[in-house]
């Protein structure tokens, strides 16, 4: 389905968005990517949302891109005997594995791993921060504290330590069953939720064993420190700010955003970011003016896609979610000062074959009177490439895998044509033509790049470059073989 804009929307699937005629809707609607949050659902309804989209994806003639994210590590404290306590700032409490029930003056956390990496000083976070306390003496089965940040402290409460790197794996027990589950249903992409370091993303790497690409959460300050190395093991990464605003300071949030996006751009990795984007409309039809330019400063820092949570999952407004994001999108990328940032942010190190073509593809599209970049991909690095240097005219992508072009959907500026398999490269540049005219981004009389690697079939040897006319009659008699 041909966008009007670059930038992609992921829209997370829920209660208000569970049924084929919403998910075609919402994809009508502007929603490139649908995401499965593993932590509500079981199995079997998991599995009914797949096949829907799946089926809107056969009745559009679109390619869907599917992301499942897993839950990760859930860390809580225990259940208190009156349900709740009121702490006050300055008072002591204390953390143990006593499973008794909690009171004023303690609780259980039955988290014996995060005793073992506490010291005194250490900051303990309960419920999103609103309860903030100071770790003052602990031990391998208990952390007494001062409450710095006092409030009502309730059963089952989420807890963040944003000062020390747990010793805990990024795929819990459940997370590794859904994992698997997924994969054999056949999910593009797996979103690693917890990521502290390199390492978690290679272990969900062997178990994924080539079946979905990884994209990392970075929620977590020692992500943030060791984000290089997690970048260069994963395939893409989201920007979670909502842990990331719990564990960092606020303010803190908006400059690490925009490090992350350029960083990912520069690897030519996609990047999504997420989180409270449009967060007043899962109850109103309109967003607030502050949250219109939130989503705009993602697209202007040339994030690759933007994302809905709740808003789409169980908000009241789902459609209007996404058209919001849809309108935005469209708007900002049409702005002259959105080409003028985006051209001015461009990393010019270029290291490879490669990465030669796809910008002189760029150069020459934008240069002369070119219609479309078409590139040929079969594991979609010519794709994302040609998508890091943002050309001012549309990426065609060309494969014939289909698992290639879904993970394409993340991908900035990305439309993908499903071919068949090609031998000759005159068939390719007659395949690349066909596609131009017939999804409406060129004419007969107009003129095409086409980027491709030869021989063909072979991943990331992309070496030629050929400007070629949309009339096949003109491509027969004047193309080499």
């Amino acid at each position: 389905m041909k966008r009007l804009r670059n930038v992609k929307i992921v829209a997370t699937l829920g209660p208000a968005s569970d049924t084929y005629d919403m998910i075609e809707t919402l994809h009508k609607a502007g929603a490139d990517v649908f995401r499965l949050n593993m932590s509500h659902g079981s199995h079997e309804e998991i599995r009914e949302k797949h096949a829907i989209i799946r089926k809107v994806e056969e009745t559009t003639g679109s390619t869907i891109g599917i992301l499942a994210d897993l839950q990760g590590p859930k860390l809580r404290v225990g259940v208190f005997a009156g349900d709740s306590e009121q702490l006050d700032e300055g008072a002591s409490f204390r953390l143990d594995l006593d499973p008794a029930d909690g009171d004023a003056s303690r609780v259980c956390l039955p988290h014996p791993e995060i005793f073992a990496a506490l010291e005194p000083g250490a900051s303990l976070l309960v419920n999103d921060g609103k309860i903030r306390l100071k770790v003052t003496d602990c031990g391998a089965d208990y952390a007494n504290c001062e409450v710095i940040t006092g409030g009502v402290i309730s059963n089952r409460k989420g807890v963040n330590v944003p000062d020390v790197v747990l010793p805990l794996a990024a795929l819990s027990d459940k997370d590794r069953a859904d994992l698997e589950f997924v994969c054999g249903l056949g999910v593009d992409w797996l979103a690693l939720s917890f990521v502290q370091r390199p390492e978690d993303v290679d272990e969900a790497r062997a178990l994924a064993q080539g079946r979905a690409a990884i994209l990392s959460k970075i929620e977590k300050p020692s992500a943030v420190d060791r984000f290089d190395d997690i970048l260069a093991v994963s395939d893409g990464i989201m920007v979670a700010r909502g842990d990331l605003g719990v564990e960092l300071p606020v303010q803190n949030v908006p400059p690490i955003q925009k490090r992350l996006v350029r960083k990912c751009r520069a690897a030519a990795k996609p990047v999504i970011v997420a989180t409270q984007m449009l967060e007043s409309m899962i109850e109103s039809p309109m967003p607030t003016r502050a949250e219109v330019s939130d989503v705009a400063t993602a697209i202007y820092e040339g994030a690759d896609a933007v994302m809905l949570s709740a808003e789409s999952a169980a908000g009241d407004y789902p459609v209007q979610a996404v058209q919001t994001m849809d309108n935005v999108a469209t708007e900002v990328e049409q702005d002259p000062t959105y080409t003028q940032i985006i051209e001015a942010s461009r990393k010019a190190d270029r290291m490879t074959v490669a990465d030669g073509i796809v910008a002189a593809a760029r150069e020459i599209a934008e240069t002369t009177d070119i219609k479309a970049i078409c590139c040929f991909t079969q594991s979609g690095t010519t794709a994302l490439l040609t998508a890091r240097e943002r050309p001012r005219v549309p990426i065609i992508a060309l494969t014939p895998l289909v698992g290639t072009a879904r993970r394409l959907a993340l991908s900035w500026g990305t439309n993908c044509v499903i071919t068949g398999e090609l031998e000759r490269f005159k068939s390719a540049v007659v395949s690349a033509a066909k596609a131009a005219r017939s999804e409406g981004f060129a004419g007969p009389e107009d003129h095409i790049v086409v980027t491709a690697g030869v021989p063909f079939n072979v991943p990331g040897s992309t070496n030629i470059l050929r400007v070629a006319p949309c009339d096949e009659r003109l491509i027969f008699s004047s193309d080499p073989e």
